[in-house]
Parts: C-alpha cells; sequence; structure tokens
C-alpha cells in the first residue's frame, strides 16, 4: 500500500482537483492530509473529501507548526509500505508518484524528485539552486535539488526520522547517513494555479543553519571532540611556534618585548586553542546526552 502525505496550509483552492488527481493515479493507498494550521476554507474542504472517500485521512493542527511538524505527523500515522510526500499546490504534479515508486522497487530506499525544470521566479529558482549545491557539498549526498517536497521512502526509513526546525527538506542527508541507498529522477514542475507560496526567501538562512546543527549532530565520524579538538590543537601549535619565535626574538637578538605583536599573539592562540578543545569536550557531553536520552543508535543494521 501506498500512504501519500499531503501538508496543507491555506490551499483551499487546490485540494478537489488534487484530490481527483490522486485518484486517478492510486487506486490502493491513504491519502493523509495535514492541516496546518489554515484559515480559510480548508478544513472544511478536506472534512468532506474525507466523508466521500474512505481512503482521505485528516489531521489539524491547532495552529501553524510548519511544514516539518506536518510531515512528521504524516510519517507517524502513515501505513503504508511505501511513503510519498507531496505538496498541495498541484506544482509537483501527482501523475509523477508512479515514475519515484517504479523507481523504488529497483532496490533503492528513498527517491528524490528533482525538477529540473522550475517554474519559479528567477531569484527563488538562483537561491534554490545555491542553497542545493552547498546542501550537497557539506552532507556529501550528490542530489541536485533537496527542496522538493515530491519523495518516495520505504517504511523503514521514515519511521527512523527524527525531524525538527526547517530540517524536512534534509530527510535524504539523514537516510544517506543511515546508510539508506538514495536516487533521484527528474520530474515535472508546473507553474502555481491557485494562490500564491507560503514561503519565502528568507528561509534559505534558517535551513543552512539548520544543516549545520544536523551535520553536528548526526555525523558520528565527526564528532564535536574532533571538530573543535582540531582547531585547539593547531591554535596551541601555533602559541608554541609564536612563543618560540618570541623567545629567540627576546634572548637571542635582545628585542625588547613591549608591544610585540608576537607575545600578544601566542597569548591569544593559547587562549583560543584551550577554549576551541574545551567547546569541544562540552559538545562531545551534549551528543552523547542526546543520544542517550533519546535512545537513538548511532548505527542501522541492514538485516
Amino acid at each position: 500500500m501506498i500512504s501519500v502525505i499531503i501538508p496543507v496550509y491555506n490551499e483551499e483552492e487546490s485540494l478537489e482537483e488534487l484530490h481527483e488527481r490522486l485518484s486517478g493515479v492510486i487506486k490502493d493507498g491513504e491519502f493523509i492530509f495535514v492541516d496546518d494550521g489554515s484559515t480559510d476554507r480548508t478544513p472544511e474542504i478536506l472534512k468532506k473529501l474525507k466523508e466521500k472517500d474512505p481512503r482521505v485521512k485528516v489531521f489539524t493542527f491547532t495552529r501553524n507548526f510548519g511544514q516539518t511538524q506536518a510531515l512528521m505527523c504524516g510519517f507517524e500515522h502513515a501505513k503504508g509500505d511505501i511513503i510519498v510526500t507531496l505538496d498541495a499546490d498541484l506544482q509537483n504534479p501527482p501523475e509523477e508518484i508512479p515514475k519515484l515508486v517504479e523507481k523504488l522497487n529497483e532496490g533503492y530506499d528513498v527517491v528524490s524528485g528533482w525538477r529540473k525544470n522550475r517554474k519559479d521566479g528567477f531569484l527563488r529558482t538562483l537561491a534554490s539552486e545555491i542553497a542545493n549545491r552547498i546542501i550537497s557539498k557539506i552532507s556529501g549526498i550528490p542530489l541536485h535539488d533537496f527542496g522538493c517536497t515530491l519523495k518516495a521512502y520505504r517504511k523503514e526509513i521514515v519511521k527512523s526520522l527524527k525531524l525538527y526546525g526547517e530540517m524536512h527538506r534534509f530527510t535524504p542527508v539523514v537516510a544517506g547517513w543511515m546508510g539508506a541507498r538514495i536516487a533521484e529522477v527528474e520530474v515535472g514542475h508546473e507553474k502555481r494555479k491557485y494562490g500564491v507560496s507560503k514561503y519565502g526567501l528568507s528561509r534559505i538562512w534558517k535551513v543552512l543553519l539548520d544543516l549545520f546543527v544536523l551535520a553536528y549532530f548526526n555525523s558520528p565520524r565527526r564528532t564535536p571532540i574532533h571538530i573543535f579538538g582540531t582547531w585547539g590543537i593547531l591554535s596551541i601549535v601555533g602559541s608554541l611556534i609564536s612563543g618560540i619565535a618570541t623567545l629567540w626574538m627576546k634572548i637571542g637578538k635582545g628585542i625588547d618585548m613591549t608591544g610585540n605583536p608576537l607575545l600578544y599573539l601566542t597569548i591569544l592562540l593559547a587562549v583560543l586553542g584551550v577554549q576551541f578543545i574545551g567547546t569541544g569536550l562540552l559538545g562531545e557531553l551534549m551528543v552523547r546526552t542526546y543520544y542517550e536520552s533519546t535512545g537513538k543508535k548511532t548505527y542501522r543494521l541492514k538485516e
């Protein structure tokens, strides 16, 4: 069975057409609509869809919590073996879902859509392109379009995900770090037919910050003490070199050290080294507390 999760926020115009097109694509499945605190007629329309179609499930938030939380709600309640996520604005055609499922059945755990020919504005497309390259470089996951909501997952993957903030776009990153096999397929992208986009360019900075947080907490091979400790050791080594040069100038050359920049550099690097190592130790403590308190494992078994 296929579970399709659709986060919804003030999309009253598109819901009936979306449901009709989904029904034409998926016969055996469930459609999980998560209303993210809509203030228009969205709740009313979703209620009518639920009454006439038993495949429709509706979960309504008390307020606008965000797309990540809406997807997490859908993940927790999905019963299908294959889980597909889709925006409600119809920019990603529901008719593309079989393409992702077919690729998933080739042996992959996650299949991500790639809006190669986006129909968004120039600035939005450019900003997204830059963000995607940064995310791919930092995460090591070679995808072109992390922001495309149209993705397909195996149930075992999403049931182990814990996402916060704006981290829904990083599900392939988290899955990849867990050892999942990831593929990408080109999908269609259409101009927005109804309403306006609910998300602006301002969230790009939040996305990048979330990526650094994600990398910090989810990459066991790069623990905090390794990251900060490396900079700490380099700073201390630099302090020693600078200190030796300072002593040589004082003892060997008889140069007055008053106002000598090397003296201040020696002290600065020594302090920075101690601070970096201390920060690494504190970070290590935080990460270990995080894993132990959440019961999250630092590995994933294949069998």
